[in-house]
C-alpha cells in the first residue's frame, strides 16, 4: 500500500524517499527534524507538489536552525538534496522518463519546452518552473527527449537569460506564464513563448499544437519554415484572377 497513515506529515512513499534521500545528501542532517522542518514551510502532509517548490533558497534557510545542522553547507549537497525533493534521480518517481532520440530521428519536427513542477504537465511559470519537458513534435507523434532541471539556471546573475540559454535548441516553451523582460531575452534565443495560463497535462496542450500543424497559422508557419495557410489561401485566389484576366 502505497500512502502512509493520515496523521503522517508525509503523504506516500514516493515522497518519503526524497525526503530521506535528500536529507543523507545533507552531512550531519537528521531526518526527522529535516522533515519537521519542511513541513514546517511548506505544511503537512509534504506531497510531490510541495517538494516541487523547494529551492536551495529554502534549504539554507532550514538549515539555519542549530537543531538541524550548521548552515555553513556545501553548495553541491544543498543541489543535490533539492534534486532529490523534486525527484529527479529516484526510482518510482513521477518524475517522466525521456525517450531514446537522435538528431533527424523525425524531420521537419519541432522542439517544444514546457515549464514545469510536477509530473508530466504544464503547470510552471518561465522565472519559478523547477524544470523544462522537451518534447519532438510533428504531426503525428509526441516525443519527450529530454527533462531539464532549472536549478543551476537559479545560481545565475541574470536567471531569466540563463533559462533562456536552457532551452535555446527549442523553436517553442510553453508556460503558464511568463514577464515581458523574460519573454525578450526568449525571444533573442529565437524560441516562440506560448502561455497557456489554464495550464494541465503537457500531452493535451501538445496535440493541441499537433493539429495547428496541419494548417499552421503565420507564427507557426514561420517556425516550420513553409507558407502560412492563409497566405497560401490568399495567393490561390490571386493567381485564379490572374489566369481569369489573361483567358
Amino acid at each position: 500500500m502505497n500512502e502512509t497513515s493520515v496523521d503522517s506529515p508525509i503523504t506516500n512513499r514516493d515522497v518519503a524517499l526524497r525526503v530521506g534521500l535528500a536529507a543523507r545528501a545533507l552531512p550531519g542532517v537528521d531526518v526527522r527534524a529535516f522533515v519537521n522542518a519542511l513541513g514546517a514551510r511548506f505544511g503537512t502532509p509534504l506531497s510531490s507538489e510541495s517538494l516541487a517548490r523547494v529551492t536551495v533558497t529554502d534549504i539554507k534557510a532550514l538549515l539555519q536552525g542549530d537543531e538541524i545542522v550548521d548552515p555553513g553547507m556545501d553548495s553541491e549537497a544543498l543541489k543535490s538534496a533539492v534534486r532529490h525533493l523534486w525527484g529527479e534521480g529516484v526510482e518510482g518517481s513521477d518524475l517522466p522518463v525521456a525517450q531514446p532520440y537522435a538528431e533527424g530521428d523525425m524531420p521537419s519536427s519541432l522542439r517544444v519546452a514546457v515549464a514545469s513542477n510536477t509530473g508530466e504537465n504544464l503547470d510552471g511559470h518561465f522565472g519559478s518552473c523547477v524544470r523544462f519537458l522537451v518534447y519532438q513534435v510533428d504531426p503525428e507523434t509526441v516525443r519527450l527527449i529530454d527533462v531539464r532541471s532549472a536549478l543551476d539556471a537559479d545560481e545565475a546573475e541574470d536567471k531569466n537569460a540563463a533559462r533562456a540559454a536552457l532551452i535555446a535548441d527549442c523553436n517553442v516553451v510553453y508556460v503558464q506564464s511568463i514577464g515581458g523582460p523574460a519573454a525578450a531575452k526568449v525571444v533573442r534565443v529565437d524560441v516562440h513563448p506560448i502561455k497557456f495560463p489554464a495550464g494541465g497535462a503537457a500531452q493535451e496542450a501538445l496535440e493541441k499544437l499537433q493539429a495547428s500543424m496541419h494548417q499552421p497559422p503565420p507564427w507557426l508557419a514561420r517556425i516550420m519554415g513553409v507558407e502560412a495557410t492563409s497566405l497560401a489561401r490568399f495567393r490561390t485566389e490571386e493567381e485564379e484572377d490572374d489566369d481569369e484576366v489573361t483567358s
